[in-house]
């Protein structure tokens, strides 16, 4: 009994061999029957590079893949052709109205225009700041105007007289006092002014200035999780200047919508002005089918069921009774009944009221 027993390692090394044999076995099967063999996994590498913590580029120099499959989603600005013209207009007139706002020379331009969701810009403001918040009356949603601390400054060093070639004070950690949120309100008044004048060609819109805040958290117009036009404008005023953020909401813009999709002013979708004339046109050929009504009666169904050939229908209608000309359900006119040529004819006398259209 004792020669049959083998040891431990000789067991290990039975069953090793067995088991390898099996696998070989097993995958000439898999092969003869044509099954697909497992997919690949990925290794570390792959995995690091394809989550952007390859290292190779640095965290700074892209966005991650999980952070551009999050972004996928954000409408991208630029499926509102007409909202950039909107701000390339408010460009030009901002540069007119800033200067006969300071008396200085000022240059205004964009730096770009972003879709980002509205929690992501509110972490990302460079504080302190001042945040405008302005309604949208026609619209009644809200919209946020952001002023960085350098356009502040440099606002108040200008309007209150500061000389040119001198750079514009800075004084951080400390709230802004009651005259630098008084001249930056009128900027914002400005601003907004010209905002709606930019709006004007597509759309009349009064933006109206709501309130100031220094805190983003109380600068809260939508979900955190929404998306959200952003355009950052640069002013120049020769040595000083600064930058502005308009920000709108696509909620905001939202009963614009189908004007900003325009690709330039006076678009139409869906309309073909030749085809309208042609229809136009063509409908005053149109053939169509009076019927001169001397009477209408209310039958029982059992009676007209017993009408017989030579049975009579007497009108109640009197001679010389007004007839009614009308196109299928719809009364058109009122005439009288008469003779012309040995033919019955009907003379028109008046129009009849068309029935109105149920709301």
């Amino acid at each position: 009994m004792s020669g049959t027993n083998g040891t431990p390692d000789s067991d290990g090394a039975l069953a090793a061999a067995w088991g390898g044999a099996s696998g070989a076995g097993g995958e000439g099967e898999a092969a003869q029957e044509g099954q697909v063999e497992p997919a690949r996994v990925l290794n570390q590498n792959e995995i690091d590079s394809l989550l952007g913590f390859d290292g190779a580029g640095g965290a700074e120099d892209a966005k991650s893949a999980i952070e551009r499959i999050i972004s996928s989603g954000l409408v991208s600005y630029e499926r509102l052709p007409m909202l950039e013209i909107v701000f390339d207009r408010l460009v030009r007139i901002m540069s007119t109205s800033l200067r006969n706002f300071t008396s200085d020379n000022v240059e205004v331009g964009i730096d770009n225009i972003v879709s980002l969701r509205f929690g992501d810009y509110l972490n990302s403001i460079p504080l302190p700041a001042m945040l405008a918040v302005f309604k949208a009356e026609e619209w009644d949603n809200y919209g946020l105007l952001v002023i960085d601390s350098a356009m502040i400054y440099s606002i108040v060093d200008v309007l209150l007289g500061g000389r040119r070639g001198t750079a514009a004070m800075r004084i951080e950690g400390r709230p802004y006092t009651t005259i630098e949120r008084s001249l930056v309100e009128k900027l914002i008044q400005v601003v907004l002014t010209d905002l709606q004048a930019a709006f004007d060609p597509v759309c009349p819109v009064t933006f109206r200035f709501e309130r100031l805040e220094t805190n983003p958290r109380f600068a809260a117009i939508s979900r955190l999780s929404n998306a959200a036009i952003l355009s950052k404008l640069r002013v120049e005023m020769e040595d000083r200047g600064g930058k502005l953020e308009l920000l709108l909401p696509y909620a905001t813009l939202e009963p614009v919508r189908e004007l900003l999709l325009q690709m330039f002013m006076g678009e139409r979708f869906g309309r073909d002005s030749i085809w309208e004339s042609h229809l136009a046109e063509e409908l005053w050929q149109t053939e169509i089918e009076l019927a001169a009504v001397l009477d209408e009666q209310t039958m029982q169904l059992s009676d007209v069921v017993n009408l017989k050939p030579g049975d009579r229908i007497a009108f109640n209608v009197v001679p010389g009774a007004p007839v009614q000309l009308r196109c299928g359900a719809v009364p058109l006119f009122e005439g009288a009944m008469g003779r012309r040529q040995a033919k019955l004819a009907v003379r028109i006398e008046r129009d009849l009221p068309r029935p109105e259209k149920a709301s």
